[in-house]
């Protein structure tokens, strides 16, 4: 066994017992080793719980359709008033293709013709916003593969930072295809310890030196998928497919959600930034350009608003305490 080996072993050991040593504000501790030791043992380090925030949020968002403009504007909604936002959209964009000013970043003339549009390096250096929400393309094994997905998180964390030091960044974790081959809960099952923490977050952490949080979307969808599948439907929620939406040629959307689904996002965004409880909060809402959103039916809204609640304070990675 060579010396790097025993080091490496040895730093594993001993890691347990040095973070309940520091307690909570033993985060840091992988983070700050070298990048090889870093990235040996930073799946073992967690991000300490956030404080509750005083007051409403202005918050940015950067990503692409599962992203969209109708989510963020139920968010609004649903915070507190004074909650303020800007997004700036692709089409199936990466963190990559946001960061580099010579890759194009598709859709952009048609995601971003709104009034909450801002340009988000601009966004970014004001210093202006408490939360900034970044996500990554999918199929996320080749965002990983092919857009370097951890550096671009770190980059954007960073560049965030720079702006506002205090500023609150967050990975949203989204989900893939309905007719996946490797089937959808069990991509969503899987996706999330291995990718979206194991290949993306806790590497980024490491570059950084700073927590990066996570909005749990694709664990929410999971589990209130199969608590609806297991009861035969929940009012007018029949199975996972009432949650995405339906091509002009009345064909499924795999990937794209509907209103139901968009309110299901904007309360876990909402559980996650504000460290509140959603049961309880209205369910009729409108989107982006005012018109009334198909709403989801109260028990269905209340099952929801539950779940979502469920998922966010058991996830240490929510920065939400329990």
């Amino acid at each position: 066994m060579t010396d790097s080996v025993q080091s490496s072993r040895l730093l594993l050991l001993l890691l347990p017992l040095a973070l309940a040593a520091f307690g909570l504000g033993g985060w840091w501790l992988g983070a700050r080793l070298s990048d090889a030791a870093s990235a040996r043992v930073v799946q073992a380090v967690a991000v300490p719980p956030l404080p509750v925030p005083e007051r409403p949020l202005t918050v940015f968002h950067l990503g692409h359709s599962l992203v969209g403009r109708d989510m963020p504007a139920m968010l609004a909604q649903l915070a507190p008033e004074g909650h303020r936002y800007h997004s700036q959209l692709g089409w199936g964009v990466s963190l990559k293709e946001h960061w580099e000013p010579d890759l194009p970043i598709r859709g952009f003339e048609q995601e971003n013709r709104h009034r909450q549009y801002r340009d988000a390096k601009e966004a970014l250096a004001s210093g202006d916003y408490d939360a900034v929400v970044l996500t990554e393309m999918v199929e996320i094994r080749d965002a990983i593969r092919y857009h370097d997905s951890a550096e671009y998180l770190a980059r954007w964390a960073k560049y965030a930072w720079s702006g506002n030091p205090d500023a609150r960044v967050y990975l949203y974790e989204t989900w893939h295809n309905l007719d996946d081959p490797q089937g959808w809960l069990q991509r969503l099952d899987g996706d999330r310890a291995r990718y979206w923490e194991g290949r993306i977050l806790r590497p980024a952490i490491a570059r950084t030196g700073r927590p990066i949080y996570m909005i749990p979307a694709g664990q929410v969808m999971a589990r209130f998928v199969r608590a609806v599948e297991e009861r035969g439907g929940v009012g007018n929620i029949p199975d996972r497919t009432a949650l995405f939406r339906r091509n002009p040629d009345g064909t499924q959307d795999t990937i794209h959600v509907n209103d139901l689904g968009a309110y299901l996002v904007a309360l876990t965004h909402y559980a996650v930034l504000y460290h509140r409880s959603p049961v309880g909060l209205p369910f009729s809402l409108r989107r982006a350009d005012g018109q009334r959103a198909d709403a989801p039916s109260g028990d269905a809204a209340r099952l929801m608003q539950e779940i979502v609640w469920e998922v966010v304070r058991s996830d240490p990675l929510t920065g939400v305490g329990q």
